[in-house]
């Protein structure tokens, strides 16, 4: 081993161990490692940033976008509406939800399918009277089943493909072609396929019974147990106190969250507002909190706890119950955080973690992925807030299905992108910039949102993982690695090796983002191609399988994280449907790769 391989090894081993550590995000690992690699001189200085041009980035880029604009213009929706007649029966409920997820993520970014689903697969939950356990993991497994079926259906598929056009065909010495649209759908849609149906007829049945009677948004939160009414009486310390100071005075653990005047309607209170005699307050706090604050503050209890309740939603507010996506720049922060970054258009009133509510003082609370929040929002400022703050809103709602044209037009427009990509009139990533310029032109999509729906965590990483996997070809550290394990294998037969590649990826996959999952074992698994004489097209179709099967964390994919709060799982609880679910993938889709892509 060479100098630089090793400081190549040990920059490559600590980003993965950063990566399951999840101590910091993604982005900054992956951010980390392209210093590191700069820093060291293993990538030349005009090169550093290369990977941020790569195809691949743009393309996954551009797909967040126009799976935005999809979503917005109601084509999941129009989908989705068709959905009630079929979920009477258990399994006609689950496939039914599961399927339109996956062939939505097949062509639009999976989390974003699953975003506008979770509202749907819950509302049918309460319809139907089952428990959202049931349903909700199916349905995260089917839009990660479902990117397996296209090329632009997950990144990892969008970076083997790419990654594919810097190779030279062994044969022919020329530089090989991009993998194209629907060249994974072979073996992908076989292998969702009988996914869909593993998990509709045997799958959520592996779940924990004691989930099965999970709680719905509705029962997470008893009001009354969080709101109390009090009145203001002559002589108390909080007359003439601004809001925001009466709060500082009450304690941290109390939030004033309406008021009532002569007027005699409920409305929030704004924090330079002044506390009047009579006013009437509604305080969030815990009960344990509550009589030394009534009896240190002069404040007198109005009615009951459920009288109190009935009041909780103010003029121009209502409740809204969301959950934390993996992404939200909550992670980590506090309600007063939440309430100072939106504005104070939105107030926490309740967590609920794995299922159940915390008893533990809301204030003090970290706020993680997956949590589901009880808010109290301002109609317009508080919707607005839920997006920027990465936020899942999780209430019943009507589809929103959007006169014909104006789903028509955009799918008209993606699909004849996707038609000049497939027949090599256009790169992809040239096509779909055009698709994106298509929908500003027209007015589909305000240009407002063209940069604020891509995940820039994403792109941070690949642009720097890209430079950070050529450092390491660069050194020979692929080929060392590939050597290696050919070295342990012996003599195993090459189709063994291939399903000992998937299975590593599928593991690395549970721990770390799948994106960095297909640029780590890409180039390792066309090196061990090249070892054994074969062709490199299986190996790499592997990688892709692979990467994108996270079945067994809640942390592997964020499809997983999301339904966690909501369907009240536990970390413990995806491995059961999901180790057998990842044994038949390997068992059906290592023949079907032999069989399309023969070595």
């Amino acid at each position: 081993m060479t100098f630089e391989q090793g400081v190549s090894f040990t920059i490559l081993a600590m980003a993965l161990v950063l990566f399951a550590w999840g101590k910091w995000r993604y982005d900054i690992v992956a951010a980390l490692a392209l210093l590191a690699v700069a820093v060291t001189g293993l990538v030349e200085t005009s090169e550093i940033f290369s990977g941020f041009g790569h195809p691949a980035v743009i393309t996954v880029a551009a797909v967040l976008v126009i799976s935005h604009t999809l979503r917005r213009a109601g084509v999941v929706d129009l989908i989705a509406s068709g959905i009630a007649p079929f979920t009477e029966g258990t399994f006609a409920h689950i496939a039914s939800l599961s399927l339109v997820v996956a062939i939505s993520s097949a062509f639009m970014n999976n989390v974003g399918a699953i975003a506008i689903m979770l509202p749907v697969a819950l509302a049918s939950c309460t319809e139907r009277g089952r428990s959202p356990a049931i349903i909700l993991m199916p349905l995260a497994f089917g839009s990660i089943l479902g990117g397996l079926m296209t090329m632009i259906g997950t990144p990892p598929n969008i970076i083997i493909a790419t990654y594919r056009a810097e190779l030279v065909n062994p044969v022919t010495g020329l530089a090989s072609e991009p993998f194209g649209m629907f060249d994974f759908s072979p073996v992908g849609v076989p292998v969702a396929i009988i996914g869909l149906l593993f998990v509709a007829r045997i799958g959520w049945r592996l779940i924990p019974k004691e989930r099965h009677g999970a709680k719905s948004t509705e029962d997470l939160f008893k009001i009354s147990y969080y709101i109390t009414e009090v009145r203001v009486p002559e002589g108390s310390k909080l007359i003439g106190v601004a809001m925001e100071k009466a709060e500082e005075m009450t304690g941290e653990d109390v939030l004033i969250t309406g008021i009532t005047r002569r007027e005699g309607r409920m409305r929030r209170p704004v924090p330079w507002e002044l506390v009047r005699e009579g006013d009437l307050l509604l305080l969030r706090a815990d009960p344990k909190d509550l009589k030394p604050i009534v009896d240190d503050h002069g404040l007198e209890l109005v009615g009951s706890a459920e009288d109190a309740a009935a009041h909780l939603q103010p003029v121009n507010t209502k409740l809204i119950e969301a959950v934390v996506t993996p992404d939200s720049n909550l992670e980590g922060r506090s309600s007063h955080y939440l309430r100072w970054r939106s504005g104070f258009s939105l107030d926490l009133l309740g967590v609920a973690r794995e299922g159940e509510p915390l008893d533990q003082r809301i204030k003090r609370t970290e706020l993680r992925a997956g949590d589901v929040l009880l808010l109290q929002a301002s109609e317009e400022e508080g919707e607005n807030a839920l997006g920027e703050l990465g936020l899942l809103p999780l209430p019943e709602r009507g589809l929103a299905l959007g006169e014909p044209r104006r789903v028509l037009v955009p799918l008209g427009i993606f699909a004849f992108a996707i038609a000049l990509s497939a027949f090599g009139y256009l790169p992809i990533a040239v096509a779909f910039v055009g698709v994106i310029l298509a929908y500003v032109i027209l007015g589909i999509l305000p240009l407002r949102e063209l940069y604020t729906k891509i995940d820039w965590p994403i792109i941070v990483l690949l642009g720097s993982m890209i430079p950070v996997g050529r450092a390491l070809e660069a050194t020979g550290g692929t080929a060392l690695i590939a050597d290696g394990i050919l070295g342990l294998t012996g003599t195993m037969p090459p189709w063994a090796i291939l399903t000992l590649v998937m299975i590593v990826t599928m593991t690395l996959s549970d721990l770390i983002n799948n994106a960095a999952t297909a640029l780590v074992m890409a180039p390792i698994a066309v090196a061990i191609a090249a070892g054994l004489g074969v062709s490199f097209d299986p190996f790499l179709m592997a990688v892709a399988i692979g990467a994108s099967c996270a079945f067994l964390t809640p942390i592997g994919h964020q499809s997983n994280t999301l339904v966690m709060g909501p369907g009240g799982y536990h970390f413990g609880d995806y491995w059961r449907m999901g180790l057998p679910l990842e044994i038949a993938i390997v068992v059906v889709s290592v023949p079907l790769i032999l069989w399309i892509w023969p070595m």
